[in-house]
């Protein structure tokens, strides 16, 4: 089914601030989910939201907490998200690095203690938009078994590279894993069967089945490149957020467990020039041009997808599963007001 954006955003809202998030903290919180879905990533966008619901419910989410920051260097900002929603932490940090980063050129912000933050792409594109360039990093529950492994070790440990560019920047928001977690749930809600390759089952087996993955490990992207690559990026935001490594993190899939894995932000702001802005715009649409003439397939960069799929879901409308959209609905109180969250 599709539904108009408008209305999915204000559904969003309501259910958030029904179970006690303030609104200015449910507005984000609802950008987010609202963005990853119309740009086409299911697994991070309204799927997530039951389960932010459960996680308040039972206690191990505040959704009225949006960190404590400490700097502890001139350009270095350790966040404690006091288990704040995970968009709600990751804003007002980044609202800190920005302007440190505008002061003495770049600012790095590590984060514990917080919740899911979602689709990294949403920060990087609202960040490059401003002048400014984001690498983001955040870990996971292991999920990912190393190259020639049996067992889930490794997060998929998404990385994030925006740089400014015009007239759109450049977004590259990848997991080192040849999936998202979000993804193989995701089908198996639907009952579909996943592709081979993605994952093994819980005894190491190679599997199509979706439900038998999640209880497994996905493979590693690029094999032995992309396990290397998420085990370096584990290590480097756990030594600096001090947050959980390996087995020992939960709290991003499951209900009932304090969310310990860890993020980093580090905003820099390039050296103004316009030659340099220049030469990257007309190197990107070199890029797309280069195109094979007996493919008919267009060449894109990092984020021009999404975008055009954003651009169809507010032309069309939000594809949305009937029965998450059912499920999201049955959250809201009946006595609730939605009026509160239509503004």
């Amino acid at each position: 089914m599709k539904e108009d954006a408008r209305t999915v955003g204000q559904t969003l809202r309501a259910v958030l601030i029904a179970y006690g998030v303030p609104e200015p903290f449910a507005r984000v919180q609802a950008d987010l989910l609202l963005e990853a879905q119309m740009r086409g990533f299911a697994s991070h966008g309204l799927l997530r939201l039951p389960r932010i619901i459960e996680r308040i419910v039972n206690g191990v989410t505040s959704p009225t907490s949006s960190g404590a920051h400490e700097w502890v260097g001139h350009s270095f900002l350790r966040v404690d998200g006091e288990r704040g929603l995970g968009p709600v932490v990751a804003l007002s940090a980044l609202g800190a690095l920005k302007e440190r980063a505008r002061r003495s050129g770049i600012a790095l912000g590590a984060i514990r203690n917080s919740n899911h933050i979602g689709m990294l792409a949403w920060y990087g594109d609202s960040i490059a938009r401003e002048g400014l360039i984001l690498i983001a990093v955040t870990t996971s529950e292991a999920l990912v078994h190393p190259w020639g492994g049996k067992r889930a070790l490794i997060g998929t440990n998404p990385l994030c590279i925006a740089v400014p560019a015009d007239p759109e920047p450049l977004v590259l928001d990848m997991a080192t894993s040849l999936v998202a977690m979000g993804r193989i749930h995701d089908h198996a809600n639907r009952g579909e069967a996943i592709p081979a390759g993605w994952a093994l089952d819980a005894q190491g087996r190679a599997t199509t089945d979706a439900s038998a993955a999640k209880a497994g490990a996905i493979a590693p992207f690029g094999g032995a490149k992309g396990y290397a690559l998420g085990l370096a990026l584990e290590l480097l935001v756990t030594s600096l957020a001090g947050s959980a490594i390996g087995t020992a993190v939960h709290g991003t899939l499951d209900s009932d467990s304090i969310c310990n894995k860890g993020d980093l932000f580090i905003v820099i702001s390039p050296r103004e020039s316009a030659s340099v802005t220049a030469a990257i715009h007309a190197y990107l649409d070199e890029i797309r041009a280069s195109a094979a003439p007996d493919t008919g397939q267009p060449v894109s960069v990092p984020g021009d997808r999404s975008r055009e799929a954003r651009a169809r879901s507010i032309a069309e409308g939000v594809e949305v599963d009937d029965t998450l959209w059912c499920q999201i609905l049955a959250l809201i109180p009946p006595s609730f007001d939605r009026k509160v969250s239509s503004s």
